[in-house]
């Protein structure tokens, strides 16, 4: 396996600590540097590759328009030297963003999530039915299915509890976060409620009750989830 990636920044120094970083990961191809973005669109346009490092602030055209002209987005790792920049970039679907002077181990982190994300997008197995990826802080991340504990809507965002009482906030209907979810092991209880079937503990009086202790309701409309439970 090689990702094909290109590198678009205006600052020759940040190219050079890129095409640096690069090296050090076998399973990267750094195909071509540019420090002019309009060049590097019009590559873009006629070149199929993975990832991209793109600088967000540059004096042509911004890293942000750039991506959106493309018909054929890449996977996107945003480098910029001004964090307040990632927010421009939520609706991208960006895998990441460095902050500048971007440091190995971040860079490490980054390229790591991108070699999973293409593994999960282009070999679907049993990596992909264990976990899914998720955009949360402008940037995507990765969540365990057993690390799930439940998942609650609060109006346009969800709220995803995991069973370290860490949790996860995106933005996403309960509706479409269920599509993305085995439909054998994750049930909607309650307008407000998705849970792991394997984490329910006991149903009373219309009450779950979690494996954390955990109580949650069962709705009317979602009432035929106690007999489907009751049956197993």
């Amino acid at each position: 396996m090689q990702i094909r990636c290109v590198a678009i920044d205006d600052e020759p120094l940040a190219l050079e600590l890129i095409r640096e970083y690069t090296m050090r990961y076998p399973v990267l191809k750094l195909v071509q540097t540019f420090d002019d973005a309009v060049a590097g669109a019009e590559f873009l346009r006629q070149t199929q590759i993975d990832l991209l490092f793109m600088d967000i602030n540059m004096p042509d055209i911004s890293g942000i328009d750039l991506v959106k002209s493309l018909k054929e987005k890449p996977m996107i790792i945003f480098t910029t030297a001004y964090k307040k920049f990632a927010m421009d970039g939520f609706d991208l679907d960006a895998l990441d963003y460095l902050l500048k002077p971007i440091q190995f181990g971040r860079f490490a982190r980054a390229v790591d999530k991108a070699v999973e994300y293409y593994q999960y997008k282009k070999f679907p197995g049993k990596e992909s039915q264990e976990n899914l990826f998720i955009r949360s802080e402008y940037r995507m991340v990765k969540v365990e299915l057993l690390d799930i504990e439940y998942i609650e809507s609060l109006e346009d965002y969800i709220k995803i509890h995991l069973s370290d009482q860490r949790f996860i906030l995106t933005l996403m209907t309960l509706k479409s976060m269920l599509e993305k979810l085995p439909p054998e092991r994750f049930k909607r209880i309650h307008r407000s409620y998705i849970v792991p079937l394997a984490k329910v503990k006991s149903i009373v009086n219309r009450k779950l009750q979690l494996t954390s202790s955990r109580e949650l309701p069962i709705s009317d409309s979602y009432i035929h989830f106690v007999n489907e439970w009751m049956r197993k």
